[in-house]
């Protein structure tokens, strides 16, 4: 069971780590100085939620890897993220087609991890929900602004939107891994967040005028046992570029 769970932690560890990465790119860059603030900040939040996650799964696994070895001393095919968080930022609309996504999702996911038995981790979910309330307002509240606006940010947020549902299925797919968290009431069954989600999204869409894909479209799957994309090796070689070059650098 052990395994199991250093193995769900590792997930939940590395869909925050990849998504901050991913939004620090926009640092500096954002479109306007308020969004340029508020995605630095999501991506504060996310790997705050990382750190506490890495820690834990560092314990549990006891080979004495902390959260800096978790995150940059691991090659591409040992991460467990979704493919949904390592797909490049693209314009503005794909950057928040992807975090409108995964944070209607994630919201769903840490609410039932507050009611975990195992209380370490009701206890992070516990505490980052409060900033995924945030994250999961703002994101739809911006599609709503993008899909309800000009014609051609309706068209761009539409684009992006229909571009990554393929990558929305993995999040309810739940393997040996999740299904052993589940029935040991450490982690929700994750087919049963699928239609809250779906209601969610779908109002969401309604209200940005926006027309939500079919629902039993093909999905991409993979990401969660380790077979990525080629976005996420390119990711990796920045982000653990110091560590690598330089074992053991601290400043």
């Amino acid at each position: 069971m052990a395994d199991q769970k250093f193995e769900y932690l590792l997930r939940l560890a590395d869909n925050a780590m990849v998504l901050s990465q991913r939004l620090s790119e926009w640092c500096g860059k954002g479109p306007a100085l308020e969004e340029d603030m508020a995605l630095t900040n999501v991506a504060l939040d996310l790997i705050g939620q990382a750190r506490f996650w890495y820690g834990y799964a560092g314990e549990i696994e006891g080979k004495g890897r902390d959260e800096d070895k978790l995150a940059y001393l691991r090659d591409a095919h040992d991460f467990r993220n979704l493919l949904l968080v390592e797909q490049p930022n693209g314009t503005y609309a794909d950057t928040l087609a992807r975090q409108f996504y995964f944070d209607s999702w994630h919201f769903l996911l840490l609410r039932e991890l507050a009611a975990s038995k195992d209380e370490r981790i009701a206890g992070i979910a516990g505490k980052s929900i409060k900033e995924v309330a945030y994250h999961v307002r703002r994101s739809g509240d911006l599609v709503v602004r993008l899909g309800d606006g000009t014609e051609q940010s309706h068209r761009m947020m539409q684009a992006a939107l229909d571009d990554l549902w393929m990558y929305t299925g993995e999040m309810f797919k739940a393997d040996a891994v999740e299904q052993a968290m589940a029935e040991q009431g450490m982690a929700p069954d994750l087919a049963s967040l699928r239609e809250p989600w779906l209601k969610h999204v779908s109002e969401v869409f309604e209200e940005a005028t926006l027309k939500l894909p079919p629902v039993d479209a093909w999905m991409q799957k993979g990401g969660k046992q380790g077979v990525h994309t080629e976005h996420l090796g390119f990711l990796l070689a920045e982000m653990q570029f110091l560590q690598r070059a330089y074992p053991g650098a601290s400043w």
